[in-house]
This record gives C-alpha cells, sequence and structure tokens, in this order.
C-alpha cells in the first residue's frame, strides 16, 4: 500500500511539473513573438532601412529601366512607403514564384510586388491595406477572332504567371468550368505576351495596365477581349506575427492618401485616379 500511495503521489507530482512547464513556454513563446514583431520594425529603423521584394520584370508595375534601375509603380510605392516611414527602400528583385518563400525565410521585410490579397495566402502572410485594384481580362493575338472569353478556352493553350492568382484561378475556377485546356506557367509577363504575339499559345489573362506597355513599347500585337473576368487588389505583404510593422506600413500608406502622392503615383504610371 505504502508503495503504491507513493508511485501514485510522485506521478503527481511528475504531471504538476509538466503542466507548469508547459504553462510557462506557452506565456513564453507569446513573449517571444510579440519581441520578434517589434523587434523587426526596430531593426529596421536602426538600419534605416526596409528591404522590399518585387520582380522587376512586370512593367509597368515594376521593371529595370534605361539606367537599369527599378521602375515602375510599385517601385514609386516602395519609396513613399519608406520616407513615410523614416528609412530608404532597398529593392531586391527575384522570380514572383519564390517571393513569399523569401519573406517567410526572412530575405524580405516586405513584398510590393502586386501580390493579389487571397484567404489562401492570409494563411501564410499579413497583408496591408490594398494599394491597388486590377481588373483582369483575356488577352489574344490581335488579330484573333475566335476567344472572346474563358468559355472559348476548351481545346487550346493558355499562358499565365506561375505561383499567381490568376494561376490558381484558370486551374480552380476556369478549368473544372470549362473543359479541358492546357496551361503553360511563365516566370514573367514579358515572355508571356511574346509567346502569345508568335502564336507559341492562343490567350493568356493579365489586366490592361500590364499588357498597355507592351503593345506600346514592344509593338506586339495583342488586345484585351470582352469584360474583365475579375477584379483584384493587391496589398503590401509581410511576415505573419509582426504587428507593429503592419502598423507602421498602414500609417504610412493612409498618410500618403492623405497627402496626395498616392493619387499622384497612380495617375503618373495610369493616367487615372485611384478607385479605392
Amino acid at each position: 500500500m505504502k508503495n503504491r500511495w507513493r508511485r501514485t503521489t510522485l506521478s503527481l507530482i511528475v504531471l504538476t511539473i509538466i503542466a507548469m512547464v508547459a504553462a510557462g513556454c506557452g506565456t513564453a513563446s507569446k513573449e517571444e513573438g510579440a519581441a520578434a514583431g517589434s523587434s523587426s520594425l526596430e531593426k529596421i529603423k536602426q538600419e534605416g532601412k526596409i528591404v522590399i521584394g518585387m520582380m522587376g520584370t512586370y512593367a509597368p508595375y515594376n521593371f529595370l529601366n534605361e539606367n537599369k534601375e527599378i521602375d515602375g509603380y510599385d517601385a514609386d510605392i516602395a519609396k513613399a512607403i519608406a520616407k513615410h516611414m523614416g528609412v530608404e527602400a532597398e529593392i531586391v528583385t527575384g522570380e514572383f514564384s519564390g517571393l513569399i518563400e523569401g519573406l517567410q525565410r526572412g530575405k524580405f521585410n516586405a513584398l510590393i510586388s502586386q501580390v493579389t490579397i487571397t484567404e489562401e495566402r492570409k494563411q501564410s502572410i499579413d497583408f496591408s491595406a490594398p494599394y491597388i485594384k486590377n481588373a483582369v481580362n483575356v488577352v489574344v493575338k490581335e488579330d484573333n477572332q475566335d476567344i472572346h472569353s474563358v468559355e472559348d478556352f476548351k481545346g487550346k493553350k493558355i499562358g499565365v504567371g506561375l505561383g499567381t492568382n490568376d494561376e490558381a484561378y484558370l486551374r480552380n475556377e476556369v478549368l473544372p468550368k470549362v473543359g479541358d485546356f492546357e496551361i503553360v506557367t511563365y516566370k514573367d509577363v514579358i515572355t508571356s505576351l511574346m509567346d502569345l504575339n508568335t502564336g507559341r499559345i492562343d490567350a493568356t489573362i493579365n489586366n490592361v495596365f500590364a499588357i498597355k506597355p507592351m503593345i506600346e513599347e514592344k509593338g506586339v500585337k495583342v488586345k484585351a477581349v470582352g469584360d474583365p473576368i475579375k477584379e483584384d487588389v493587391a496589398g503590401i505583404a509581410i511576415k505573419k506575427g509582426q504587428p507593429e510593422l503592419l502598423d507602421a506600413i498602414n500609417k504610412a500608406f493612409e498618410a500618403m492618401k492623405q497627402d496626395g502622392s498616392y493619387a499622384e503615383i497612380h495617375k503618373k504610371w495610369f493616367g487615372v485616379e485611384p478607385t479605392l
């Protein structure tokens, strides 16, 4: 009986210690998470720069200009956000399909590269308030008379950006509804539109802001057809667990709205007032 009582008592003591340790770890994890969230903003301010990831191949949003500098709407937004935060913007380019992974690994502090806000992405990253709205259209060769909407995609070869929200839209919504067609993925918009121009693909989906410079500057013979198939909004993406950084970015963006710099940047690149 005594041995049994001792074993029971010892078991209760062990369980109590485990519970106390677990509770302590949980508290420590929450404190560490909060500390990490504030330290990321503090580090940005201490270093005097915020590292921004973007493609650099998606005119007029982000691209290399004639001086080999990153230019475009996203670049101007990044610089203005940084300015309102009291730091410089350091822009680092990479393929779109690897940007979110790079953000998760700490390669970037934020992404400003037309990252569409979706419920799926919200599970792994946080977004600022939307900074642009894009209407997406079907895009075909200028002389194409067969494709007028996504309903005409069956049996065709359709190009789309790798890892983009448009790719997910084609696979998850259009393909099951329309029927079998081939999806060809691209690392950048320029190559997809060039392939469309030469007939390697039958169509793509993109927004009119993106195809305009290709038509005007590269001479590609493509056109948008039909009504917009969907509207997307993009936000500034950051790693989860950084509420102070997210708040600082949102405050900077709100200040841009108030001082008119946001509208100025939008009109500079698209010729129209923002609709957000």
